[in-house]
């Protein structure tokens, strides 16, 4: 199950790529977070602490052959889900939001977990249900309800952002498992016309933010408050930025949220538009690797498995850096190695162990 041989296929160039983004992240989070009062450990010593447990669970998932997980990837999908419905019955609500669940003396969102365990049961499911000719949108029901389930319970916590990265992985992986052009069609003008149904289920401030996000001067004080500020956070780096340590929009409190789902406008502010461009190269550079474990991988169940979990950060990122610009709307998601959270920190080293695990089966098999 576990075999020796594999420590020395670990891939040297996703080890770089996750230290140097995980460096990144602690340094730019102790900027951020320098003037927040608080007592206790500090935030940045914290998230040190969630990515030592990132770490060693993604080794832990690395030393064992993924293809044992296909066995158990839907009783731990249904674990999860469980997990799930449990917090919308004894979760912790915080920030008006019901999705986290205590843990001796850590709090979990298990939200954050079921996009591991939606992936692993999409892969065992298109694994063993493969189509040469491509996949009709009746093939696609069973997979369909798989995504959906969780994910309109996440809505329900609400968690806007989550719900949309679980929606995002099954179109990715749909496409990766090659869906037929007409049923590609279809499906793109039923989810057009099924739009504004969603408009409707969604919550009065759901709507607001994607208002403002055309015109965040219709509320600068409330729901635009977000964008207006993180833009000029961003705008005021620069090419070269102000400095480390040396942003007053975080350090005078103007932007919100700044060590979590705003950090990037720290970035932007103290390292200007060249620190954000090697942060993004960085994020290219592991995204590509990802894509090409998932084209070159010849076991499908390893295949989808490394491209669902690069699917998983790339949208992470996208929506971030782009709700952070204003180019998308404020759904409250977190920058995969840089924001301040343990369930993203734990969840996307897990992911890493995935991809370093499918690479190195991939070599030594």
């Amino acid at each position: 199950m576990i075999d020796r041989r594999l420590w020395g296929q670990l891939d040297a160039r996703l080890i770089i790529l996750t230290v140097a983004l995980t460096v990144i992240g602690i340094v730019n989070l102790f900027s951020a977070t320098i003037s927040m009062p608080g007592e206790g450990v500090p935030f940045y010593l914290r998230q040190l602490c969630w990515f030592g447990i990132g770490a060693l669970l993604g080794l832990l998932v690395f030393a064992i052959d993924y293809r044992y997980y296909k066995e158990f990837a839907y009783p731990f999908y249904l674990l999860i889900l469980l997990s799930v419905v449990c917090v919308l019955i004894y979760g912790l609500v915080v920030g008006g939001g019901q999705r986290w669940v205590k843990i001796g003396f850590f709090y979990f969102q298990p939200s954050e977990l079921m996009k591991i365990a939606l992936i692993l049961a999409l892969a065992r499911y298109f694994a063993q249900h493969e189509r040469k000719e491509g996949y009709r949108l009746r093939d696609l029901f069973v997979p369909a309800i798989i995504t959906m389930v969780p994910t309109l319970l996440i809505v329900k916590q609400p968690d806007l952002g989550t719900a949309m990265v679980m929606v995002f992985i099954f179109f990715s992986i749909v496409l990766f498992a090659r869906i037929r052009l007409k049923s590609l069609l279809i499906l793109c003008v039923t989810i057009l016309l099924a739009t504004p149904f969603f408009w409707l289920i969604l919550k009065g401030y759901q709507r607001t933010r994607i208002l403002t996000l055309l015109n965040p001067a219709m509320d600068p004080l409330g729901a635009g408050y977000h964008i207006i500020q993180s833009k000029i956070a961003v705008g005021s780096g620069g090419l070269w930025g102000k400095g480390y340590l040396q942003g007053t929009q975080s350090k005078l409190n103007f932007l919100p949220e700044h060590h979590t789902d705003f950090i990037f406008a720290v970035l932007g502010e103290e390292w200007g538009f060249l620190g954000c461009g090697v942060v993004l190269a960085l994020y290219l550079a592991l995204i590509l690797w990802g894509l090409s474990r998932g084209v070159r991988t010849q076991d499908r169940y390893g295949s989808i498995i490394a491209f669902g979990v690069t699917a998983m950060i790339f949208w992470h990122v996208v929506i971030n850096v782009g709700m952070v610009l204003g180019m998308m709307p404020v759904v409250g998601l977190p920058l995969p190695f840089l924001s301040y959270g343990g369930s993203s920190a734990v969840v996307t080293l897990i992911g890493i162990g995935l991809l370093l695990n499918v690479r190195a089966r991939r070599s030594v098999f």
